[in-house]
């Protein structure tokens, strides 16, 4: 299927220069003179090069059709992340640097999305929000409030997270997982 610029989409996968790409964002423009043109920047899916382009209003383009599929996380060998499919109970093992900086918000049996353009895995997703376990971090003292300031803290999946100095180590946080922000204690 062939789409003009005028369909571009923040997200939207397309072939460009024989390469599948996902834009990240785009704009049109309008010159007092000539003709429009539509200022791009995307990701190349394979590499994960991001790159800008130019192209004329109305160019088209071949769209790869995008798909999200939800898995549970299992575990990890210290090599690869080992996911189930819980409709089939088939498992798939992705290498560390397919998982990349969603690992660190990967816990045993929590529900992840993997993301494919066509059939080509371009990614994983942690849910929006996880529950982990305070592992490490420094003692709060009395007269610490909740207006005080932050203080650094190692979750149960090695992630760290800036929380407010009333947290102690083993209480369980509520983690906006997008930005790596504290939310409340579960």
């Amino acid at each position: 299927m062939t789409i003009s610029t005028a369909d571009f989409k923040n997200g939207k996968a397309i072939m460009i220069e024989g390469k599948p790409c996902v834009i990240i964002e785009f704009q049109h423009v309008k010159p007092g003179k000539g003709g429009a043109f539509v200022r791009t920047k995307f990701r190349d899916i394979r590499s994960g090069r991001v790159n800008d382009m130019t192209f004329r209003s109305g160019e088209k383009f071949e769209e790869i059709r995008m798909e999200t599929k939800e898995m549970q996380y299992l575990y990890n060998d210290g090599e690869d992340y080992h996911f189930m499919d819980t409709s089939d109970y088939s498992q798939l093992a992705l290498a560390a640097d397919v998982v990349g900086d969603t690992a660190k918000w990967l816990k045993e049996n929590d529900t992840v999305a993997l993301q494919y353009a066509g059939t080509e895995l371009i990614g994983v997703e942690a849910p929006m929000f996880v529950e982990l376990e305070v592992a490490e971090t420094e003692p709060g003292f009395k007269g610490d409030t909740v207006q005080g300031g932050t203080k650094p803290a190692t979750m149960e999946t090695g992630a760290v997270v800036q929380v407010p100095m009333f947290v102690n180590s083993g209480d369980v946080l509520k983690i906006d997982t997008r930005d790596a922000r504290y939310i409340t204690r579960v």
